[in-house]
């Protein structure tokens, strides 16, 4: 059983997220449509349709993911990361337009371009985490020099 102070946390969040007109339905729908945009992509519906091939489970797994982002419900279980990075050549110019197409089609779907703020910031932090890992995961950490000048606070 979840701690009482996540209950309350995520029922806090479930709060906020009707208050924006965020539902699960309207979640239900972003998705739906979002990926059909996504399918006929000319740069990114090559990749999904040659990595999707059964796509229902994978929609009820992005609606489990934005659901517990948004609303915390807690459904979702996977490793994002894992999936992205069995992507071959995925870079920036890929999410970047991710981004836009998600950003394009959320005021469609969501009533309050607060909502609309939210769910794209969001999408920009994962994002930005995902292409982080990628890129330590194919070139390594990003090396430190080891001689750098130490600074005399007491001067």
């Amino acid at each position: 059983m979840a701690h009482p102070d996540t209950i309350a946390a995520r029922e806090d969040k479930a709060v906020q997220a009707a208050a924006l007109g965020i539902t699960e339905q309207r979640i239900s729908d972003l998705v739906e449509a979002f990926y059909a945009r996504i399918r006929s992509d000319d740069m990114l519906g090559p990749i999904f349709n040659e990595k999707i091939t059964d796509w229902p489970p994978h929609l009820a797994r992005m609606k489990a993911f934005w659901t517990s982002i948004a609303i915390e419900s807690g459904r979702f279980r996977g490793n994002p990361m894992v999936k992205h990075m069995a992507i071959p050549d995925i870079d920036q110019t890929h999410f970047t337009r991710w981004l836009m197409l998600f950003d394009h089609i959320l005021p469609e779907i969501m009533p309050d371009p607060a909502a609309c703020r939210f769910f794209s910031e969001r999408a920009a932090r994962i994002a930005d985490s995902l292409l982080t890992g990628i890129s330590i995961h194919r070139d390594g950490l990003p090396s430190i020099p080891q001689n750098r000048e130490k600074h005399d606070v007491a001067r």
